[in-house]
């Protein structure tokens, strides 16, 4: 299967599936020197992972990751103070599948001979054939995505230190729309939300608070103490902190459920995808994604503009649609409406408006990025649905049985977070490296 590996100078390779053993990020590219763990890996890992919230399915994973390999195991020389620093070599990331049970794997038995309406399993089948991993479908599933959100955690680390941060909220769900908020109010939004789900996540407290897992255990003993978290799920879910959607308002200033920088707007879209739920059927939405502090001229033209690549996110499932700045939105413009016109202030450059979303002829102007990703409603919904059986070709009816989320929205928006973070970081390799080389040429011609 290729397909599965992005980037240029920042690489990434993904693997694994939903009911294989785990999933798996290959990362390349990543200077020594820097030191991760992985209770900030799944800091993150934590905000996409199911079962966490209303909004999400009932599978009960708790996406706990293990750095494998990239990082020294010891200090290099005595006391040279460098065990747990990356070195150079790919650093992988594991996250094993802990809440897979046969009772799961049966309903998808059930049912793997009707394809679900809206999802890839009728094209996996025809292209893959009758070994086409159709157990929780695989690479197909949007449990994949949770490689995605541990490689672009690492990008993000790397971004911040240039100054540049990367971030999501959710902008639409359920038909309800976030009214325009200003970058400063929603990048503290959303930290003060991410706050709250660390502390309020109890596999969070139980492994690493706790540190029942720490960096200095060996990969064997990392793996034992999953192996019992295997048999304690249902009992730290339970240690989770017994706290209202009032003490999270007062204490953290952020709606409970919805990562959306607007309270009551984060309240309506709460009760109008649970309004759809309870029909059997799901809802899409939007998701928002604002980069600070880029550089100008980031970029490159033509195959590799630099929007042409965050419209790579295409390749996250249930993705439908990307825009840069105003989007769609310029078809209704005239020219004079849609340019951003600039001016000087004390030698610095202004713009008066946004509406590229921070590109220009696939460069950076240095304005905040902006970026959109329009989500489809989930394809497992419980609703009877007219299919075929993938085997005879015959006409039957689907009404599914598995786990499924409400809608993804609520999910993808650190997914689309975390995507960008490893395209902007490939971009920023081959930005400072030609930056460098312009310089010298310039010092020297000169």
């Amino acid at each position: 299967m290729i397909g599965c590996h992005v980037g240029r100078c920042f690489q990434v390779t993904v693997a694994g599936g939903s009911y294989q053993e785990g999933l798996t990020a290959v990362i390349q590219g990543l200077p020594p020197g820097m030191v991760f763990t992985e209770q900030e890996i799944y800091g993150d890992l934590l905000l996409r992972k199911p079962g966490a919230d209303e909004l999400s399915s009932p599978r009960k994973e708790p996406d706990l990751p293990v750095i494998y390999s990239g990082v020294n195991a010891a200090d290099t020389i005595e006391n040279a103070g460098n065990r747990h620093h990356t070195n150079g070599t790919p650093l992988t990331i594991l996250i094993p599948n802990l809440d897979r049970h046969f009772i799961h794997i049966k309903q998808y038995q059930d049912t793997n001979r009707t394809p679900r309406p809206g999802h890839a399993s009728y094209a996996s089948f025809t292209k893959y054939g009758p070994d086409d991993d159709a157990i929780g479908a695989g690479l197909f599933s949007g449990r994949y995505t949770s490689t995605i959100v541990a490689a672009g955690y690492v990008a993000k680390r790397v971004l911040k230190l240039f100054g540049i941060e990367v971030f999501s909220f959710i902008r639409e769900m359920a038909g309800v729309r976030c009214v325009s908020v200003d970058s400063k109010t929603a990048f503290e939004s959303t930290q003060r939300y991410k706050t709250m789900r660390h502390d309020l996540d109890p596999f969070f407290q139980e492994i690493y608070v706790k540190q029942r897992i720490t960096r200095d255990m060996r990969f064997l003993e990392k793996m034992q103490v999953l192996a019992q978290v295997e048999k304690e799920i249902d009992a730290i879910r339970s240690k989770a902190p017994k706290i209202t959607n009032e003490e999270v308002l007062e204490q953290y200033n952020i709606h409970p459920v919805v990562n959306c920088p607007d309270i009551d707007t984060a309240q309506a879209m709460l009760e109008a995808c649970n309004t759809i739920t309870k029909t059997g059927d799901s809802s899409g939405g939007v998701v928002e994604v604002r980069i600070t502090g880029v550089p100008v001229g980031l970029g490159e033209p033509v195959f590799c503009k630099l929007d042409g690549e965050l419209g790579r996110m295409l390749g996250i499932g249930a993705v439908k649609g990307v825009e840069v700045g105003a989007g769609f939105a310029v078809k209704d413009m005239t020219g004079y409406q849609s340019n951003d016109q600039i001016h000087s202030e004390n030698g610095k450059v202004i713009f008066d408006s946004n509406n590229a979303g921070g590109i220009t002829g696939g460069l950076t102007t240095g304005q905040d990025i902006v970026v959109r990703l329009a989500i489809k409603p989930t394809p497992t919904i419980d609703k009877p649905q007219h299919t075929i059986d993938k085997y005879t070709c015959r006409n039957t009816d689907l009404a599914a049985i598995t786990r499924r989320d409400p809608t993804i929205v609520g999910r993808i928006w650190p997914v689309a977070e975390n995507y960008t973070a490893m395209v902007i970081l490939d971009h920023l390799f081959l930005h400072l490296g030609y930056e460098a080389i312009r310089q010298k040429v310039i010092s020297i011609e000169s």
